[in-house]
């Protein structure tokens, strides 16, 4: 998890070489994920803990997981590159071992540089993850990685939008 905060490159290729690591990136997702929502409980938001932590985890696994799954078909098929040799498990160990930097949202609920704070795990995150995809890819543009990313996400949202209507809009947020 160091070595991905650290945006470390052999960490990233350690990690999408490395089959055993996918069950450490699960629970790197869903460490984040408690923190995020531990969070937002200390912040004041009036939700349910439990509830909140089983929505939570639900769509922060099912985040990731899609995310894996759309950047993977993106950037390994449509957007690939001569050097593009991926399967979904490369990217999802490398984008749930970038999420490291989520971790901070344990400290959201610290008035005035709660919100710096989210702010800065969410940039930070979003480097990591650009770094994960373009390693797993093996792409030599960051700006390609990017741009999958980007398009990887929509799906994302679009799944989150359905579960935020679905539960009323819980603020059990990945």
């Amino acid at each position: 998890m160091l070595g991905a905060a650290r945006l470390d490159l052999n960490t990233y290729e350690e990690v999408e070489h490395d089959r055993s690591a996918t069950v450490q990136a699960l629970i790197v997702v869903v460490a984040v994920t408690i923190a995020s929502i531990i969070g937002e409980i200390l912040g004041g938001q009036d939700v349910e803990p439990i509830r909140a932590l089983i929505i939570g985890i639900v769509r922060g696994v099912a985040s990731w997981a899609l995310w894996a799954l759309a950047t993977w078909l993106i950037g390994a098929t449509i957007l690939k590159t001569e050097d593009t040799e991926a399967d979904w498990g490369q990217l999802a160990r490398g984008t749930g071992f970038a999420q490291t930097p989520g971790l901070l949202n344990f400290f959201i609920f610290i008035p005035v540089v709660g919100g710096v704070i989210a702010l800065v795990a969410f940039l930070w995150t979003v480097a990591c993850m650009v770094i994960a995809v373009r390693q797993s890819l093996d792409y030599t543009s960051t700006w390609r990685a990017v741009f999958v990313l980007a398009l990887a996400f929509i799906p994302v949202l679009v799944m989150n939008g359905i579960v935020f209507i679905v539960t009323g809009g819980s603020a059990a947020t990945p």
